[in-house]
């Protein structure tokens, strides 16, 4: 039996348009691969890294779609939740006020105001009194 030509050139186009389809889904996969594996680790959500690429390789189309809107954490996410330290309640409640290190640094400051003024510091001995003039030489 015969093929008519109509119906070959129909076949030759389906073909084509397949190998077309096979070549844009093969890219597709490729890159969300290459984009599972550089993404930074901590903008992976939901599953391991590995189980990701598992699901892109077995699910081709649909394993890709499924990375890039749920395994695949936006850089706005990533931001939120690096604050400064200031901002950060957790670091401000560890900075809590020590009475001892406050009264270490009193003591300090008049070590240093009565050094300044030329007095014997609390510890008996007497420094070396600093020449008129210049302080940083």
């Amino acid at each position: 039996m015969a093929v008519s030509p109509r119906l070959a050139d129909y076949h030759w186009c389906m073909a084509r348009a397949l190998f077309g389809l096979v070549l844009v889904a093969a890219a597709f996969i490729i890159y969300a691969v290459v984009d599972c594996v550089m993404l930074d680790r901590a903008r992976v959500r939901g599953l391991p890294r590995g189980v990701w690429i598992l699901i892109i390789l077995l699910l081709p189309v649909i394993g890709g779609i499924l990375w890039f809107f749920v395994g695949r954490g936006r850089k706005s996410q990533l931001r939120a939740r690096s604050i400064a330290p200031d901002d950060d309640p957790d670091f401000l409640k560890g900075l809590i006020k020590d009475p001892d290190q406050d009264e270490r640094i009193r003591k300090l400051e008049q070590e240093l105001s009565e050094l300044d003024d030329g007095q014997t510091p609390p510890d008996g001995r007497p420094g070396e009194a600093d020449p008129p003039g210049r302080r940083d030489a």
